[in-house]
């Protein structure tokens, strides 16, 4: 028996002894686990939020190897939860191969567009938040150098790179942008003690703001910017809390609405491409009681002008996915 027949086989065996899965949503998290505290944990907070609001329950699963994505596909589709929700760009390859084995499944990724019919494909525009915290970043530096750590080296990430040193060039033309990736294979969402050396290497180039754009690995990075007395921009999830009054803002990639969304919508989820960005609430900038010493009145007014000129369109962020150049950034 193939490896593959035996995979089918064990999601069929599991189907005949969960009928009340039938319906029922699934979520399979990326490399990095749903408590990374940043994008895996704000799909998680949609998913826990349809639950408390519906009454209703899903299935999931925190990947522990590239090999479990098309399982976990399988399993699910097999087991009859529909929709299935997945985070991360890197189920776009398995998804592509998948879904057409499961036309009556629908299936909604985050991070990835699939051309498929069942498919649901939500995507960020990261680059718009990214450019409204690079403004504050800008405003509150000191040193005139602020720090970009990005998880693994990718075009998704360069994206936020590109976006916030233009957000910090607009505020302060003569502002200087140190950037870093963390690495090139998947490990590097989850690596806080590379984000901390990284940080710590900032810092001696004189950066007194640093935006993490790196999953778990950010943790690392705004821990060793509060050791060391500079500030950090946490990423996806309102990451204030983490340490108060330490954490300028937090870009806030709204994660979990698109989660919350494609669950409550459920068998009947319309399909297609969705994007999300400031425009529709997709994308934003955190201000709660952990940061509000810390952004001035200006940062704040600032902020919220330019927003409102990316959602009407006067101000366009350059988009490192359409055009691989980076005008404010080298890397």
């Amino acid at each position: 028996m193939s490896v593959m027949n035996k995979i089918l086989g064990g999601a069929a065996a599991l189907a005949m002894t969960a009928g009340a899965l039938a319906a029922e949503p699934a979520m399979i998290f990326d490399l990095g686990g749903k408590f990374d505290k940043s994008f895996n944990e704000s799909a998680f907070s949609g998913a826990q939020r349809w639950a408390e609001e519906t009454g209703g329950t899903f299935r999931e699963i925190e990947l522990q190897s590239e090999a479990q994505r098309e399982q976990a596909l399988r399993r699910f589709a097999e087991a009859g939860a529909n929709p299935i929700v997945m985070t991360g760009f890197a189920f776009g390859n398995v998804l592509g191969e998948v879904a057409p084995d499961y036309p009556d499944t629908k299936f909604a990724i985050i991070d990835m567009v699939v051309d498929q019919p069942n498919v649901r494909s939500v995507v960020f525009n990261e680059h718009e938040g990214s450019y409204l915290v690079g403004m504050m970043a800008a405003m509150a530096s000191k040193s005139n150098t602020v720090g970009f750590i990005g998880g693994m080296d990718i075009p998704l990430i360069r994206k936020f790179a590109c976006g916030y040193a233009q957000g910090v060039k607009a505020a302060n033309a003569d502002a200087t942008v140190v950037a870093n990736m963390t690495g090139t294979t998947p490990a590097a969402w989850n690596d806080p003690v590379k984000g901390s050396e990284l940080t710590k290497a900032q810092i001696s180039q004189g950066a007194d703001v640093v935006y993490a754009a790196a999953g778990g690995t950010g943790v690392g990075v705004l821990q060793t910017a509060a050791d060391e007395g500079i500030l950090s921009v946490g990423v996806d999830s309102n990451q204030n809390y983490l340490h108060p009054g330490k954490v300028l803002t937090s870009m806030m990639k709204r994660v979990d609405n698109a989660v919350y969304q494609a669950m409550t919508d459920g068998p009947e989820m319309e399909t297609g491409f969705n994007v999300m960005g400031v425009a529709n609430g997709g994308i934003s900038f955190a201000m709660d009681d952990n940061n509000a010493s810390l952004v001035t009145d200006a940062m704040r007014a600032n902020a919220y002008e330019a927003a409102l000129k990316i959602a009407t369109g006067e101000l366009m962020v350059h988009d490192y996915m359409s055009d691989d150049s980076c005008p404010a950034l080298s890397f």
